[in-house]
């Protein structure tokens, strides 16, 4: 989870290695000089200038300080800010520590999640991990990863579970707006009574300000949506774009074009509108219990 500074500024090293990169871009770029020269200051070639533009690497701080002067900044206190914050962008997530446990590729996403203002996901199969309670979590990581060690089981659930602590954070704590298909709350994972808790968890998240759901019910027949999960994330800091992030059985994908943000807007608003709306969702929730899980 990206904490924030007294500015409002997210700290996650994922999400600084961003905003960084793009204020390098952005200084560049109003300075007329092209990535060839900045490199050829820093003894390095373009392509490394783009892959520090875009977040993708490490910061030598020297490397910060160097190319920022030639890009004509001249306040000192300035350019020590923003050495400062490539320095805790080189230092580990807090998630670190689960290193061992998680994918390469999911830890950027938690950062990326930690820093949002504003997270829309839409899913097909399971209930999204930042609704899940822990008897849920576990059935469903018991199902996908049977023959993994359960020590490993715990630290992924433990994983999800601290995920959840951005909802009710006091600094900034980010909009959820999560849409479901109700094919989701028809699959008993752990069976009927872990069914039942699971679905009283999401009719209590409702009671929360930050937290809104929609159920797609089947009498809406075919939807935009249909089986392709993902979640929309957008960020109160202009230096971060809006990011689709696409998750499959080896690996995470984001989607940052404008065309590509603006099509799965464009899907989202769609079942916003097929959805229950949200103050009916308590009901219909209530109501799936009364049908099967009572």
């Amino acid at each position: 989870m990206a904490k924030a500074t007294p500015e409002g500024m997210p700290t996650g090293p994922t999400t600084l290695r961003i905003i960084i990169g793009g204020n390098l871009r952005k200084l560049r770029q109003d300075a007329d000089i092209s990535r060839e020269d900045a490199a050829y200051e820093i003894r390095a070639d373009a392509t490394k200038i783009s892959r520090l533009e875009l977040g993708r690497v490490s910061f030598r701080l020297r490397d910060v300080r160097d190319l920022m002067l030639m890009y004509g900044v001249q306040d000192e206190e300035e350019i020590e800010r923003v050495v400062e914050m490539a320095r805790a962008a080189n230092q580990p997530s807090q998630w670190h520590r689960y290193n061992d446990y998680l994918p390469d590729w999911f830890g950027n996403y938690l950062e990326m999640e930690g820093a949002a203002s504003m997270i829309r996901t839409y899913e097909v199969q399971v209930v999204p991990g930042l609704l899940q309670n822990e008897q849920y979590a576990r059935a469903v990581m018991m199902l996908g990863y049977g023959h993994t060690p359960l020590t490993e089981i715990d630290k992924r659930i433990d994983v999800r579970m601290k995920r959840q602590e951005i909802l009710d954070r006091k600094e900034m704590p980010p909009e959820l707006w999560a849409v479901i298909d109700e094919a989701a709350l028809h699959r008993p994972f752990g069976g009927a009574g872990v069914m039942r808790g699971q679905i009283q968890t999401l009719i209590e998240a409702c009671d929360k300000t930050n937290v809104r759901i929609q159920i797609v019910p089947f009498a809406s027949g075919a939807h935009s949506g249909a089986g392709a999960p993902f979640t929309w994330l957008r960020f109160a800091y202009e230096e971060l774009s809006d990011v689709i992030y696409l998750e499959h059985l080896t690996g995470g994908l984001y989607l940052e074009r404008d065309n590509e943000v603006d099509s799965y807007q464009a899907a989202m608003e769609h079942l916003c509108v097929q959805a229950t709306q949200p103050h009916k969702t308590q009901d219909f929730l209530r109501q799936i219990i009364r049908d099967h899980y009572s």
